[in-house]
């Protein structure tokens, strides 16, 4: 009887969808970003996997991401339109199989909730053209900021500074 009652109970739940996870529709009123392309011109720049994450809000699978083992000294940029996001000295490895930083370069990172697991989460967006970067989370280094933001690979580029 418990085994059937719990079934139930995730079905239920796995089969409940608010308009929270409903897709973003193309005609939807969207904030208007200084980078501003359309849906095809976005697809035809990027990547696959880079307009998943940025336009469609995907998130890349965990150690999935070159810049893990990223050391030099450098800034990462948003892969959708350039604009600085995070700079090396604020990269901490976090364990968790995402690029993570203890703060983001103020001004060129957007926030947002969201609740698509159910739960609210501050989403990170680009300022700039609007891409999906990731989440931030209290449980970043104690010793700075305490915040961990949580960041798609895919969803930034790396320029050292020798460049």
């Amino acid at each position: 009887m418990g085994k059937r009652l719990l079934l139930i109970v995730l079905v239920v739940f796995a089969g409940c969808k608010g308009t929270s996870q409903e897709e973003k529709k193309e005609d939807a009123t969207e904030t208007t970003f200084k980078v501003n392309k359309t849906d095809a011109e976005w697809r035809a720049e990027l990547t696959e996997m880079e307009y998943y994450v940025l336009r469609k809000e995907a998130t890349e699978n965990a150690f999935s991401s070159d810049l893990l083992d990223i050391k030099e000294k450098g800034t990462y940029v948003c892969a959708g339109c350039g604009t600085p996001v995070f700079k090396s000295e604020h990269k901490f490895d976090s364990g968790t199989g995402w690029p993570s930083f203890d703060r983001e370069i103020e001004g060129n990172v957007a926030f947002d909730t969201d609740y698509k697991i159910g739960v609210a989460r501050t989403e990170e967006h680009c300022a700039v053209c609007g891409g999906h970067l990731g989440h931030v989370f209290n449980d970043g280094p104690r010793n700075t900021t305490g915040k961990r933001h949580c960041i798609n690979g895919v969803a930034l580029d790396f320029i050292p500074d020798n460049k």
